[in-house]
């Protein structure tokens, strides 16, 4: 069950397209699964949409702009693009990926083993930066840290927890320098998660510590 959510205000601000191109992405995944938030991009989408037609209420207007697009070329469709792929593998498991992120499949590195447990792939994102998939084997961890930025997750399959609260299957998690964690899954399945974080990390707990010089190079 998904019990956490992009705010209102986010959800304005995706359809107003005036947030972060990172954050727009992964709050797109998430709308992908979850039925909730995608009625509500939907409702806000058409409500942004009709404010706007009514500051073009003449005939006059309307007419003008459809003329216009009307004459706008067709853009070509290139016919030997590759099919978008809609799951990731690791270690003989499939997972499916939320339709915002097919695109990306193809632009993800291999698959390398962290700390205990803990593999990650990077996802190269073009303009918009770096992510990283991440899979938490049951009983794996990522040590205790906060954040020099801000760090958005999406869960894309499984469960974990951070001390802070718990996760499933198409939560959204946003996170700051204000909020300090460990993530852990204790489930079978273990869990995987897409992330994107603008800052390196910052380790806060026992030797972790020593990897905060080299924490830039797996989550940047």
């Amino acid at each position: 069950m998904i019990n956490f959510h992009p705010t209102d205000e986010q959800i304005r601000s995706f359809a107003q397209g005036n947030m972060p191109a990172a954050e727009a992405l992964i709050i797109s995944a998430h709308c992908d699964m979850c039925s909730e938030c995608n009625a509500k991009l939907l409702t806000e989408s058409e409500r942004q949409a009709s404010e706007a037609l009514g500051e073009f209420s003449s005939d006059t207007v309307l007419d003008s702009m459809m003329a216009e697009i009307i004459q706008q070329p067709v853009p070509q469709i290139d016919s030997v693009a590759l099919p978008l792929q809609s799951t990731i593998e690791l270690d003989g498991r499939t997972f499916a990926v939320p339709r915002a992120l097919r695109r990306y499949v193809r632009k993800t590195g291999n698959w390398s083993s962290l700390v205990g447990k803990l593999w990650h792939a990077p996802v190269d994102l073009g303009n918009i930066g770096m992510a990283h998939f991440i899979y938490m084997e049951k009983g794996g961890r990522v040590p205790e840290h906060t954040h020099k930025g801000t760090e958005h997750t999406l869960v894309i399959n499984g469960e974990f927890s951070d001390g802070i609260s718990e996760y499933d299957s198409g939560d959204f998690i946003s996170l700051n320098d204000g909020h300090t964690h460990a993530p852990f899954s204790d489930a079978s399945e273990g869990c995987l998660v897409f992330s994107i974080v603008d800052k390196p990390l910052h380790f806060t707990s026992g030797l972790a510590r020593l990897l905060n010089p080299f924490s830039h190079l797996f989550f940047k």
